[in-house]
């Protein structure tokens, strides 16, 4: 049977050029202009707080646009990736950035060995993460294993919710069609597209993904010993996640058109290491 991890790497390798051309990720905003943050790590910032001098790493870096935005907060980040060609392009995001950004090509659950366990003050995830990673309590142990002692955890993502919804309906309402809880086997799509504006045509569209509810997510972290500091759900998303039933907000940020108050749109995710 074909590895989960070597069918999803093809197809972000496929799609890494075209994300760093699009504007949708203005890469060349951080060439422009030295305080440019992207609109993730923007809309993060209020529960981020202060992050100068801290030693980070942002898992699944993906092209490093996070990551080169903690690096102007002042943090010393290191990106973590699976796909080569995605780091390709964080490295090139970096340069033309001016940030001093380690990249590693490893498997998330690679990172405390490939990394150095107890290294981090910050581990960070963003958005579009977790969904391509089968085991959850395997992921809340690789976190725990990066913090040392006292460092913190923030992670704004998906909210499972809306993963689970069927995004192709042509009227208002918000059907729970896929999976909510985590399942042993991957739910499988074939998408040509991708969630940026590019005419480019890709060749690796599969995919297989796994939705992991939010009470397994908390106690994957509360099972690695780690402490909850902080849970927040937003009504607002960092893309057209439902096929043009959503609406553009200013500073980026999309949300559902209609009554957006019935659906969490994503959530913020805070925990800490214990000090020993």
């Amino acid at each position: 049977m074909t590895d989960y991890r070597d069918v999803n790497r093809a197809n972000w390798d496929d799609r890494a050029a075209a994300h760093a051309a699009s504007s949708d990720y203005n890469v060349a905003a951080f060439a422009s202009d030295p305080g440019f943050l992207s609109d993730v790590v923007r809309f993060d910032r209020p529960l981020l707080g202060d992050v100068t001098g801290l030693r980070g790493v942002h898992l699944q870096c993906h092209i490093g646009t996070d990551t080169v935005s903690l690096a102007r907060l002042g943090a010393t980040m290191t990106g973590l990736d699976f796909s080569p060609k995605s780091l390709d392009q964080a490295r090139a995001v970096a340069s033309v950035a001016g940030a001093d950004i380690t990249f590693v090509e490893a498997d998330v659950y690679a990172a405390p060995d490939v990394l150095g366990a107890s290294r981090f003050d910050l581990v960070y995830t963003g958005i579009g993460a977790l969904c391509w990673l089968p085991d959850i309590t395997r992921w809340g142990e690789t976190v725990a294993r990066l913090l040392k002692p006292g460092g913190r955890f923030f992670m704004r993502e998906g909210h499972p919710v809306l993963w689970s919804l069927e995004w192709e309906r042509a009227d208002d309402l918000h059907v729970l069609d896929h999976p909510y809880f985590e399942l042993d086997e991957p739910t499988v799509f074939d998408e040509p597209g991708t969630y940026v504006h590019t005419g480019t045509d890709f060749e690796h569209n599969t995919t297989h993904e796994w939705n992991h509810g939010l009470g397994e997510i908390v106690t994957a972290l509360l099972d690695a010993g780690l402490t909850i500091t902080g849970l927040t759900e937003h009504t607002t998303v960092p893309w057209d996640g439902l096929g043009g039933r959503m609406r553009q907000l200013p500073g980026g940020e999309f949300q559902v058109a209609a009554r957006p108050e019935r659906l969490p749109h994503t959530y913020t995710l805070q925990a800490v290491r214990p000090a020993v």
